[in-house]
């Protein structure tokens, strides 16, 4: 039953789908690769051919199921074409990492191609310093973060000569399928779902029956607390915290920044935090600034982040996390201070009742009109996500990995503020509406101001670096 299930997009992934009537709410994922030289072209094509022989889903599209009554289907494409997804340009005048950073930033903006698999990679040749990056475009519901470090893993090698892996894996195999199959599918997934869920309450009934009977209270009072904790996740939102960002534009801005991982790291520890906290510390002593420079002392601001919900049986790629929302202290000027309040909040949200029920809620909320659900997203004021990469050199076709910037959709908020670590270095993706965020260079120097202030705190560091050396 669970490879029925499979089969279809996540509640979630649906929800998302669902929203991007929208194009403010596309869920458009786009990262950089920056090598110190050209891969060679039919290594790298070779394997992203493998990759997405072993991920089937990079083999297929999305099929709307009758009458929207299961999630979307995934259905090997019968006209896949490895050529149309994989592509190969010279760099355009004037040949910098900015120039990859437009290229990138389009194709962000863009819709995809619902008729093919939903991602495009596109290899950029000939930049300064004889350097190549690859820009890699993927939906949201092919891959979260996780999933694509777990997908990379069948592209790089740990030396420069590739690796020899074997005989190529086989084709997903396709079938033309026709009205009768769709409703045959609705059918049996329906079928599915409820057969899990029955299970699931039927293996709780003896627990939660022992629970009632040894702490009548506790099990009330948890289960009015699991009320209130999904109150809270579908709570609407009508205004962003925000009275500098809140306006919204159909345009993007890309900018990246490096951090020196240990030293971020060094720095989390005097507040008791983790990486994630020192990471989240340094955003919002930056936006702290960046209020400042206009004139207004905001206290809080409304962040949307990623928590994963993966486990070590699902399978690679696919996106396994769920956005939860809470407020930040923006106005808290003592380092250690502030990031001791966002530790104290991260433990509360992975302990929230509501996360193992985000699936369910997200099937609820596609049955509200699209512009209720989206008007909620718009009045997020940012999102951010740390994701771990590599800690090993890698190589992709002989050429070095040299840097990775990830850029998060913004999904109707001011800015997504992305982090990916590799061989020491945090390399920071900033994507940011061009409506909130008119003044992008001096959004970006407020951030490297907040991230060095939290960095002072682990003494001599590298400083944080704007842009690509």
């Amino acid at each position: 039953m669970t490879g029925v299930l499979e089969s279809h997009v996540r509640e979630t992934d649906a929800f998302t789908l669902s929203m991007e009537r929208d194009p403010l709410l596309r869920s458009t994922i786009v990262a950089v690769a920056l090598f110190d030289k050209p891969p060679d072209w039919e290594v790298l094509v070779a394997r992203i051919d493998r990759a997405t022989r072993l991920t089937p889903t990079f083999r297929q599209r999305l099929e709307p199921t009758p009458l929207g009554l299961a999630p979307p289907r995934w259905v090997t494409d019968p006209d896949f074409d490895l050529a149309f997804h994989v592509r190969r340009i010279e760099a355009p005048t004037p040949k910098t990492f900015d120039t990859v950073l437009d290229v990138a930033r389009n194709a962000g903006m863009a819709a995809f191609d619902p008729a093919r698999p939903l991602w495009e990679f596109t290899l950029i040749e000939g930049l300064t310093g004889d350097r190549a990056a690859l820009v890699m475009k993927v939906h949201h519901s092919l891959t979260d973060g996780i999933g694509g470090v777990q997908l990379a893993a069948h592209v790089v090698d740990l030396h420069p000569e590739p690796a020899d892996l074997g005989p190529m894996p086989p084709r997903p195999r396709s079938q033309r399928r026709g009205p009768l199959d769709a409703w045959r599918d609705v059918l049996v997934y329906d079928v599915a779902r409820l057969a899990g869920m029955t299970r699931t309450r039927l293996a709780a009934l003896p627990g939660d029956a022992w629970h009632l009977v040894r702490d009548p209270v506790g099990s009330v009072l948890g289960a009015a607390e699991t009320a209130a904790s999904l109150a809270r996740f579908v709570r609407p939102i009508t205004s962003t915290l925000s009275p500098v960002m809140d306006q919204r534009r159909l345009q993007w801005h890309f900018a990246t920044f490096d951090v020196q991982l240990d030293a971020l790291k060094k720095a989390a520890r005097h507040a008791d935090g983790t990486l994630n906290d020192g990471f989240v510390g340094g955003i919002s002593g930056g936006l702290r600034r960046y209020h400042e420079a206009h004139g207004s002392n905001v206290q809080a601001l409304r962040l949307a982040m990623p928590i994963s919900i993966r486990n070590d049986d699902d399978p690679e790629g696919g996106n396994r996390v769920t956005l939860v929302r809470f407020e930040v202290p923006i106005g808290i000027e003592d380092p250690v201070e502030r990031m001791h309040e966002i530790d104290r909040l991260g433990v509360e949200l992975r302990r929230d009742r509501a996360l193992p029920w985000s699936n369910t809620v997200a099937g609820a909320l596609n049955l509200l009109p699209s512009s209720v659900t989206g008007g909620m997203l718009k009045h997020v004021d940012f999102l951010a996500s740390n994701v771990p990469g590599f800690d090993k050199r890698v190589y992709v076709g002989g050429a070095e990995l040299v840097g990775f910037y990830p850029f998060g959709p913004t999904l109707g908020s001011a800015a997504n503020i992305t982090l990916m670590s590799y061989r020491g270095t945090c390399h920071v993706g900033v994507n940011t509406d061009v409506g909130a965020v008119p003044d992008p260079d001096l959004f970006l120097e407020c951030l490297r101001e907040g991230f060095e202030e939290v960095l002072d705190l682990a003494g001599e560091h590298e400083p944080v670096r704007l842009g690509v050396a």
